[in-house]
């Protein structure tokens, strides 16, 4: 019985429209393992795969089988199983910066103004396209192991809240938070030099 070719690849996003919400994957990395057994050494593949609606949500899972296309698979389904939501600011970037760690991995996200775009390498890339972030300023200062990325940045992920969410945490309204940082003091200008001087 001969199998239908799946489609897939290093570096090739998919489209699928599953209940309704369109979920894009993206590769992460791709790695041949090997198993020492009796007989010599068996190979296997392991993927690394991120998944998002670029509406907000975001999930990554890792994957391993003897064939590269199925180790896809697998990996896709565990990041979807695995999804959370990260609240956007416009629906283009962070509402504030946020740090995080896992491992060796450590990474710093910084929200940015419009028409930044995605500042950031590799594993984060993906991250932020799949999320459907479009402004944001990333650095890695840790382990640059995908696995390692990647997992640092969801830890980064789940500590964003958005205003709302701190207002209610706090039984205050949105205007008291935001309100005191326009009510802030502002600087004076400082004196005007003339060239004469």
């Amino acid at each position: 019985m001969a199998r239908e070719p799946r489609e897939g690849g290093r570096g090739r996003d998919r489209e699928r429209d599953r209940d309704g919400d369109e979920i894009v994957d993206k590769l992460v990395t791709i790695n041949r393992v090997a198993k020492v057994v009796k007989g010599g050494r068996r190979f296997a593949f392991a993927a690394l795969v991120v998944v998002g609606d670029q509406k907000g949500r975001v999930g990554y899972g890792a994957g391993k089988a003897r064939e590269v296309p199925e180790a896809i698979r697998k990996a896709t389904e565990r990041a979807k199983r695995g999804m959370i939501r990260v609240p956007m600011k416009e629906g283009r970037t962070l509402h504030h910066d946020v740090h995080g760690r896992f491992g060796a991995g450590d990474v710093v996200l910084r929200s940015a103004s419009a028409g930044t775009g995605i500042i950031a390498g590799g594993p984060l890339r993906a991250v932020f396209e799949t999320l459907g972030i479009g402004d944001v300023v990333a650095k890695s200062l840790g382990s640059r192991n995908p696995h390692n990325m990647v997992k640092a940045t969801f830890a980064a992920l789940q500590q964003c809240a958005s205003p709302r969410s701190v207002a209610s945490r706090r039984g205050k309204k949105v205007s008291d938070l935001l309100g005191r940082r326009e009510a802030a003091p502002v600087a004076a200008p400082a004196p005007e030099v003339s060239p004469d001087a």
